[in-house]
């Protein structure tokens, strides 16, 4: 602005409106109508072209990319403080996130893994424990002592939780009912409500209590948070599961007169439940977790998939990371983002997740044009390519990539199995 009004004569309106255009740096061409007036009046007052037009391209320049230094030093300190939490306390990090969604670069489902990863133990949505937001339960045995920032010689991570001799104590991380899509805060409350009198007797009490209706009974089954509570009542035959849960909450009066509140409803345990009522597999139980919580506890998807995809020869993340650069790879993993930068001309980001880590493919211009239907429509997606690694000069810690050449769409694999992911396109 001062630069404006002392070399090229702008009123402190005119000053303004050039930073107001600056500011403006997401809409092309906002400083545009500015170039006439500051190369012509520079020009005037003597200045040579040639040196006012690069003074122009300057301020472009910074237009594009600049940031105020407020907001610059604002998310300094946030990233720091994030950063020690995450350091110290996974536990509480993962819970405060959780509670936060939607927000964020990372799904609820990374965002578990990874804190399992470091040690943090996560318990499932239940109906006997949880609350509406997520929160920590007592210590638990975490992750040895003899992680790999300890053996970089990092000391290991604090707790406010006493910490034993050989483990890390941190806190389990409980699933909230706000993980249950559709179930409404209202009746998740009042079923802790109910609950904080005295824990449930058996489904029917829960739903007496809670004054749960016919919807709220079939969401909490669908997110199996009701197999604790099957397991400990005598109408379970060998533990709970969620046709269990189905069966049983389809069999609940939800509407109930003054005289069928104080009838038992409830069947005997040896009639609970039909011979052909079979748990639900690992694939089923897994599409569950993701429809109705947005993530599993249970394998990763990929895990199932591993003798499928080891038909294409490709290789895990934990396999790839050890590779050299240069080599020709291939990896397989369900897309969890796409990023498309206006500064990148074209070059799309893609994040692939296996049931070992992640792998970063860059997939230039070229090929994200030839082969745009894989690269923007697959879930599970195979990508051919070379691999690119590049080391710090201590060769302790490693940038790697994939160099994609081709790709292939191969969601079919998943059966059906939706897991979103976080486009920028």
């Amino acid at each position: 602005m001062q630069l404006a009004v002392l070399a090229a004569d702008f009123t402190p309106g005119e000053a303004d409106s050039l930073r107001r255009a600056m500011a403006a740096w997401k809409r092309k061409g906002g400083l545009g109508p500015f170039h006439d007036r500051l190369v012509g009046r520079m020009v005037d007052k003597g200045y040579e072209r040639e040196f006012a037009e690069s003074v122009f391209k300057q301020i472009q320049g910074f237009g594009e990319y600049g940031f105020p230094e407020s907001h610059a030093a604002s998310f300094a300190l946030l990233a720091y403080a994030s950063c020690w939490i995450k350091r110290h306390h996974p536990d509480a990090f993962l819970a405060a996130l959780l509670n936060s969604q939607p927000m964020g670069f990372y799904a609820p489902a990374q965002l578990v893994r990874d804190a399992r990863e470091h040690g943090v133990e996560v318990r499932p949505v239940d109906v006997r424990f949880s609350a509406w937001e997520c929160t920590l339960e007592g210590g638990c045995a975490g992750a040895s002592t003899e992680t790999a920032s300890t053996k970089a010689g990092v000391p290991a991570p604090t707790s406010t939780v006493p910490e034993a001799s050989s483990v890390l104590a941190y806190r389990a991380v409980r699933l909230g009912f706000n993980r249950v899509s559709g179930l409404s805060q209202a009746a998740a409350e009042r079923l802790v409500q109910a609950r904080d009198s005295g824990p449930f007797a058996h489904l029917e009490d829960l739903t007496r209590r809670a004054a749960l209706d016919a919807r709220d009974l079939q969401l909490l089954a669908e997110a199996d948070a009701l197999r604790g509570l099957l397991a400990d009542s005598a109408s379970a035959v060998a533990g709970g599961h969620r046709h269990q849960a189905a069966w049983s909450v389809a069999a609940i009066d939800t509407r109930p007169t003054a005289l069928l509140r104080d009838m038992r409803l409830r069947e005997e345990a040896a009639d609970a439940f039909p011979e052909a009522l079979v748990p639900p597999s690992a694939a089923q139980d897994m599409a569950a977790d993701y429809r109705r919580v947005g993530l599993t506890l249970g394998r990763h998807p990929l895990a199932l998939l591993r003798s499928q995809l080891d038909a294409f020869k490709v290789q895990p993340a934990a396999v790839l990371r050890h590779l050299p650069h240069g080599r020709i790879a291939r990896a397989s993993g369900i897309v969890t983002h796409r990023q498309r930068p206006s500064t990148a001309k074209g070059t799309v980001f893609v994040t692939l997740e296996d049931d070992t880590g992640s792998v970063n493919v860059i997939v230039w211009p070229t090929v994200a044009r030839a082969q745009r239907t894989p690269l923007l429509g697959a879930t599970l997606l195979t990508v051919y390519g070379q691999w690119q690694r590049h080391d710090d000069a201590n060769g302790e810690h490693a940038v790697t990539h994939l160099l994609a050449t081709k790709l292939v769409d191969h969601t079919a694999l998943l059966d059906g199995l939706v897991v979103g992911s976080r486009d920028f396109r």
